[in-house]
C-alpha cells in the first residue's frame, strides 16, 4: 500500500519487528562475545530500492538495519567483533505468500536482471561466508543478493 494509506499500528509493528528486535538481539550477542565474534544482520534490497507503492515501511525498517550494521561494526571492531549484513532481493520463500501474494516473484522477475528469484540456499551461503574465517578481515560490509538489481 501507499504510505498515505498506512496506519500507525502497521508502521509500529513493522518497526518493532524489523528494528527493535535487531537492536535487542545485537545487544545480547555482544554481551556474550567476550572473545570476539561475528554478527550477520539480514536486511533487504528494499533498503536501497525503497519498495514504492507496496512496502515503503518495510524498506525503511531495513534501511535502519543497514545503519545499525554500519554503526555497530565501527563500535565493536576494537572488541574483535565483526558485523556485516546481507541484503536479499526477491527470494523464493513463503514470505510473499504470507504477505498475500503467492506469485509475487513471478510478477516481478522481468525486473530482475537475472530474470529469477533467488534461492534460500544462496542467502545461507553468503551468511556462512561472512561467519567464516575466510571473511576475517571484513566488517561493516554488505553482500547484495538481488539478481543484479
Amino acid at each position: 500500500m501507499r504510505v498515505s494509506d498506512m496506519s500507525a499500528e502497521r508502521i509500529n509493528k513493522v518497526l518493532m519487528t524489523n528494528v527493535t528486535s535487531y537492536f535487542l538481539c545485537c545487544r545480547e550477542a555482544i554481551k556474550r562475545m567476550k572473545n570476539g565474534g561475528v554478527i550477520v544482520n539480514v536486511s533487504s534490497a528494499a533498503s536501497r530500492l525503497g519498495s514504492p507503492f507496496e512496502y515503503v515501511d518495510y524498506a525503511a525498517s531495513k534501511g535502519a538495519i543497514d545503519t545499525l550494521t554500519t554503526g555497530l561494526s565501527l563500535e565493536v571492531a576494537k572488541d574483535n567483533i565483526r558485523v556485516n549484513g546481507v541484503r536479499p532481493g526477491f527470494i523464493d520463500t513463503t514470505m510473499h505468500a504470507d504477505g498475500g501474494e503467492v506469485d509475487r516473484i513471478e510478477r516481478v522477475k522481468h525486473l530482475i536482471p537475472l530474470q529469477r528469484g533467488g534461492r534460500p540456499e544462496e542467502v545461507a551461503a553468503s551468511i556462512a561466508f561472512l561467519l567464516s574465517n575466510d571473511a576475517s578481515y571484513i566488517t561493516g560490509t554488505f553482500i547484495d543478493l538481488a539478481g543484479g538489481k
